[in-house]
């Protein structure tokens, strides 16, 4: 099956002549002729980018996924090809009408008409794995119902095997590809392509996101309608708004577009640092304005998650990055256990150095992300630094958001903007605050612990009694000791915590 696939791919590519983007390689150049005169038959009369996305499009969702990426790059890509790419977001072709309905009644057993007062059959928005249609419930609710492409896991799971199978030779055959861990890599974007064919997943995904920042003057996240919700359905509350890459508009309605840049940065460090849980598909397409100027966000699919660990090392590096910190930078990888304990932390500080200060006290638009993750790689590559692939999501997300913030405010300064805030999330950490929330967060396990002490003890020595017992009383009682000195320490901690929080 995947050599079939192989094949599909490399025929979809000959036919709408993406070839030319190899033959344009000074190496490669000689081709060109020949393979011309062979291929006369070929109608390429399309400029190349349309030509580009049509091949995507006809590829499936993960080479659309692909291109919506690409199509946030637009300081890396040449503008013919970032605008094709850019319909990517919400203009794949959709599927029928006829499918649409079938769909609906197979999944819940009705007629359309017996579920919604309304429905407008033509969609609204059509992506690479569901399309989205508008509708009116019996109670006069407007909603959006999100329905999944049909046949579309076995595609899906193709591509999967394909990107497997070629992540397998590469770590075969490329001396870096075990270091970078491609087939890990592989396997965190295919559990997180698996959450998108599940909408019940999505929609708990939606309702998360939306519990995380209800209220929140920066973001707002649609209501989940669970008794409609289905794995191939998801229904939502409608939400109206201005597509955040609509420009024009924004202005029209008066929106501050650098603060609004300034928000959207305030909005990623928040997920990532505060709830360790960010939406990870944040594409032009999925980002829109509403009245009130809050961010309003849909398609919820693709979310990253973070352990407490990656966020202190994340922090820590982003902070120590602020502050130009390199050797901090460089000492946190070799702590976190990324690079080699043997590595030299002033060799791999000076590299660091190297790709970071030129990039201070610039503005967004003179910076490229893209560019400075390759030198990065680069240096990691010299010092044997492993690629965590919990983080790749992170890293893509990171390269949206200087997308959408590159087209918003070219004069953004991401380093002024995003430092105050981790300043703000350390000091949770590890000052007071950060000690009052882990007492309270461990409390209950002391609770549940102490009391069990003395049980603890007599099943340790009914265990040991003919086991050097006399040794072992001694260790005991200078466990005791030790336990005793603790739980006082514990108890002026708290007393102390709460002299902090009762005086002003």
């Amino acid at each position: 099956m995947r050599i079939f696939r192989l094949i599909k791919i490399q025929s979809v590519a000959f036919r709408f002549g993406l070839d030319e983007f190899f033959l344009n390689h000074g190496r490669l150049r000689a081709l060109r002729a020949p393979i011309k005169w062979l291929t006369f038959w070929r109608n390429l009369d399309r400029p190349r980018g349309e030509r580009l996305r049509m091949a995507l499009e006809t590829l499936g969702p993960i080479f659309v996924k692909f291109g919506q990426m690409l199509s946030t790059r637009r300081d890396l890509l040449p503008q013919d090809i970032a605008d094709e790419l850019a319909k990517l977001q919400d203009q794949v072709p959709p599927f029928s009408t006829k499918v649409v309905l079938a769909t609906l009644e197979k999944v819940y057993g009705q007629k359309t008409s017996d579920l919604f007062r309304e429905f407008d059959e033509k969609p609204v928005a059509s992506a690479s794995v569901a399309q989205v249609h508008l509708a009116v419930l019996h109670d006069g609710t407007e909603v959006a119902v999100k329905i999944l492409r049909p046949t579309i896991a076995p595609i899906i799971t193709h591509d999967i095997a394909l990107m497997d199978t070629g992540a397998w030779l590469a770590e075969a055959l490329w001396p870096d590809g075990k270091r970078l861990k491609l087939r890990e890599v592989v396997s965190e974007f295919s559990r997180h392509l698996d959450d998108e064919l599940d909408l019940m997943r999505e929609a708990a995904n939606c309702s998360q996101l939306r519990r995380n920042f209800l209220n929140s003057p920066l973001l707002f996240v649609p209501e989940v309608y669970w008794d409609y919700c289905r794995p191939t359905v998801m229904v939502m509350e409608r939400v109206k708004g201005i597509p955040i890459s609509h420009i024009d508009e924004l202005n029209a309605q008066g929106v501050d577009i650098p603060q609004l840049a300034r928000m959207g940065v305030e909005i990623f460090f928040t997920q990532v640092f505060r709830d360790g849980y960010f939406h990870a598909d944040m594409h032009p397409g999925n980002i829109f304005v509403g009245k009130d100027n809050r961010y309003i966000a849909v398609d919820f699919g693709i979310m990253g998650t973070l352990s407490d660990q990656d966020k202190n090392y994340l922090a820590q590096n982003f902070l120590a990055f602020f502050r130009r910190d390199y050797g901090r930078v460089a000492q946190a990888h070799v702590e976190a256990g990324w690079a080699p304990k043997d590595t030299r932390v002033d060799d791999f500080e000076a590299a660091i150095r190297a790709v970071c200060e030129p990039i201070f006290d610039k503005p967004l638009k003179e910076i490229s992300f893209g560019r400075i993750l390759l030198q990065l790689f680069q240096a990691s590559r010299q010092f044997n630094v492993e690629i965590q692939p919990q983080l790749v999501l992170l890293q893509k997300t990171l390269l949206n958001i200087e997308g959408l913030g590159r087209d918003l405010d070219p004069d953004l300064d991401l380093w002024k903007t995003a430092k105050p805030f981790l300043e703000n999330w350390m000091d949770e950490q590890i000052g007071l605050r950060g000690l009052a929330s882990r007492v309270q967060k461990e409390a209950p396990n002391w609770a549940v612990i102490t009391p069990e002490f003395p049980r603890l003890v007599h099943h340790f020595l009914t265990e040991n009694r003919n086991q050097g017992l006399e040794d072992k009383m001694i260790d005991l009682i200078a466990a005791e000791k030790r336990q005793n000195r603790l739980l006082a320490i514990i108890a002026i901690l708290l007393a102390a915590l709460l002299l902090w929080q009762v005086i002003p």
